[in-house]
Parts: structure tokens; sequence; C-alpha cells
């Protein structure tokens, strides 16, 4: 029975960390200097995401690193600076899929007033961006102190968070499969990313370091802007703390999914259902394989080693399984 890849069979993955400061907001570390601690942690691709300041730093690619144009913004509930502690918050990381194009309109959208509790001027400022030609990713809404009712109605995600290492760090509040769901099951289509946030304020090696702690790894045919970009588009690609997911594939109904060493397995639907494979104690697994129902109207497997850490695909919908 042939073979159809929800990870592509072709092409390599390239590790990324889609979310970092540098000293050119709250940072650290300087643009240099982030570029070489993830070269040699075996990164291929960072996106440069520093505060409210859009910059393309594309001078540092080479031919074994990418970095990617970006920048985060926050929509504050009121002004922080009076009550960081409970001032709830929006974050949107804003990825620039050409910095070749709409250069001028670009420095003129960059930033959005502070309007929270206006969710449609919320939508229609990533609109514009999304015209622009940015990808928009949702950020740590457990750390922003944000509830279903707040992201809920947000639109034009390409994806979201669903763990934040620096947020881990500042107080278990980095992963968020409950709000992925949440987003998944109130009708978005959209991906899920594991990042760092790092601003490194401690030095490597140091237990609250928060880089090299969240990734995604990035199935793309080669290390150019522009494939790296399609891939992310596309959703080829799963996010991790640590995990392998080697290959995801179906043949007819059956989901195969080969990863590295783990104790568990489970396939997240938009029911309370799921599909599962777990290893005796002391042992590990390195794959398995599930009959669809058919009935599910997304999948999603999460892989978790027994350390706790977890590898996690996007979701996949009933159009793309096709079962």
């Amino acid at each position: 029975m042939e073979k159809r890849f929800l990870l592509p069979e072709g092409g390599r993955f390239y590790k990324a960390n889609l979310h970092c400061h540098s000293t050119l907001s709250d940072g650290a570390l300087t643009i240099g200097e982030l570029k070489e601690a993830y070269k040699s942690r075996g990164y291929s691709v960072l996106a440069y995401t520093d505060h409210r300041r859009y910059e393309d730093h594309r001078a540092l690619s080479d031919e074994d690193f990418l970095a990617l144009a970006a920048y985060e913004i926050n929509i504050d509930e009121y002004d922080w600076m009076s009550d960081h502690d409970h001032c709830k918050t929006y974050h949107l990381n804003f990825y620039d899929t050409d910095p070749d194009q709409n250069t001028g309109e670009k420095q003129k959208n960059l930033l959005p007033g502070h309007r929270y509790q206006d969710v449609g001027y919320i939508n229609d400022f990533i609109a514009r961006m999304n015209e622009l030609g940015f990808l928009c990713c949702y950020n740590h809404p457990y750390w922003s102190l944000q509830t279903v009712e707040d992201y809920k109605n947000l639109r034009g995600l390409f994806a979201m968070e669903i763990y934040n290492h620096g947020c881990e760090h500042d107080g278990l509040y980095g992963y968020n499969p409950q709000a992925y769901d949440e987003l998944l099951r109130a009708g978005q289509h959209i991906g899920c990313l594991m990042t760092d946030d790092n601003h490194n304020a401690f030095p490597f090696g140091d237990p609250l370091c928060d880089s090299f702690g969240g990734f995604t790894m990035i199935k793309a045919p080669c290390l150019s802007y522009r494939a790296i970009i399609e891939a992310l588009k596309a959703g080829d690609y799963y996010s991790s703390m640590g995990p392998e997911i080697n290959a995801l594939w179906l043949e007819g109904s059956r989901l195969h999914i080969s990863c590295s060493p783990i104790e568990k397995i489970f396939v997240v639907t938009d029911g309370r259902n799921t599909y599962k494979a777990l290893a005796r104690p002391d042992e590990t697994i390195t794959g398995a394989c599930f009959e669809l129902s058919g009935r599910d109207a997304y999948i999603r497997v999460d892989c978790r080693d027994g350390r706790g850490l977890h590898a996690c695909s996007r979701a996949y919908f009933a159009d793309e399984l096709g079962v």
C-alpha cells in the first residue's frame, strides 16, 4: 500500500529557534554571539525576534546558518510598568517571508496600539502584517495570564507556541498543549512551535539558562530563506524539547510514527479519545502504528521521553488525512 508522508520523505531536518532576544532589545547577547552559540549546538536557523524592533540580519547567514528577519510585538491590558506581575498581554511573533518585498510599508505598519480589549483591532493588525508578507505566531498564553476567552477569536495565525523555554523557567508556564487544542477545537487550522524565547540573563550551563530547551525541526530541501519559509507555511516541521520524530506517514487508514527512544506516544484528537502506545517499565519504544477511525477532525502526535520532555507534531486535519 502506498505511503503518504505527513512529514516530507525528502529533504532534511534543520534545527531552529524561532524566538530569541538580543542586545537590540532586552537580551544579554549580541546578534553575532547568538549566532555562534546556536551554531555550536547544532542549530541551523535562528529567528531574531527582538521586542517591537523589526530587523533583517540576513548578513549573518552562511552556508550552515540562516537568520530569519522577525520581531515580537506586545499589546498590553494596561501600562505594565505599573503592575507587570498581573498585566495580561498579547505577545505575537512576526516572521518576514520575504524581506526584500514591501520594505517601506513594513516600516510604517510595525507597531500596533495597546487596544487589548479590541480583538477586531488586533485581528486587523495581524491581517495587515499578513498582507505585507509576515507569518504570525501567538506566544506563551499561560505566561501572558490569558484564557481561551482572550485567544479563541484571534485570526490570521500560522502557529502558536505550544512550549516556551524561557516561560518554563519563569514559573513552569512553558508547556501549553491545552491552549493549542482549544484553538484547534475553536476551528483554527494552525501549527505549533517550541521555542526558547531566550534572553540569556544566566550563562550557558546554568540551570536557569533559557537557551537550548525548545526548538522546531523544519524539513526542507535545502537551507535557503525561501525553502525554510515554504516549509513553515506548509507545516513541514515538528517541535521538541529533546525527543526526535523521524517520520510520520499513512498507509491507508493506518498512522505510522517513527521516533527516538521514548516512553509514551499519544495521538491527541479533537475529542476525548486518543490513540496511545506506552513502553513497559524501564523500557522504551521507537515507534507505533494506529488504525485511525476516520471520525477525527484532527490528530496530533505527542511523544514523551523518560525525562518528561515532549516532541509534538502539528495538527493534521481530516482533509489532509483522507481517512
